[in-house]
């Protein structure tokens, strides 16, 4: 009985240690800009999940493409079902390292964060500059990145190739608190 117990506490121990070790945003904000000469775009998705590993650097990034949210109705439309096609791509995925990051470190820093990013089924190598924000270990990572129309094969009919943007610019904030299972 004392064996099992201790096998009990030992694998309840472990346990609290591999879960502290990493952070989740249940509901990180992504939002984005488009300038155009007609009309400006900007929408924002507030149905973000991100897991940052502590130990290892390593940070995942899965956000539903159907949960931006547009000032106007059609412009919702055209995105979902003629640009992203979130009925066949439902998704955007980004994993990623943290370089040089030291999770221990209070306050402030500045880091690259090296990753490939997911949409529409393409997939591109980025590098995005984040504020990383630790607060006695409650962690919030902000930044802004430009990533262009062409790389993940959206398709901009000629008649509204003027009223879209060949670069978007992303911004994202994630406030993360410790991971429970």
């Amino acid at each position: 009985m004392n064996k099992l117990t201790l096998i009990v506490l030992l694998l309840f121990g472990l346990g609290i240690t591999s879960n502290s070790k990493k952070v989740i945003a249940r509901q990180g904000q992504v939002s984005f800009f488009s300038y155009t000469s007609v009309e400006n775009i900007k929408a924002e998705n507030n149905q973000v999940l991100s897991i940052i590993d502590l130990e290892e650097g390593t940070i995942a990034v899965d956000m539903l493409m159907n949960a931006f949210v547009f000032e106007k109705a059609l412009m919702r439309e055209h995105f979902n079902e003629s640009y992203i096609e979130t009925d066949i791509y439902p998704k955007a995925t980004f994993n990623g390292r943290i370089e040089g990051f030291d999770a221990q470190q209070q306050g402030t820093q500045v880091k690259i964060i090296k990753g490939a990013f997911t949409m529409r089924g393409v997939t591109k190598d980025i590098e995005i500059k984040t504020k990383i924000e630790n607060n006695n270990g409650g962690y919030m990572l902000s930044g802004t990145f430009e990533t262009f129309v062409k790389d993940y094969n959206i398709n901009i009919p000629p008649l509204l190739a003027g009223n879209i943007a060949k670069s978007i610019e992303v911004n994202f904030k994630f406030e993360y608190q410790p991971y429970e299972n």
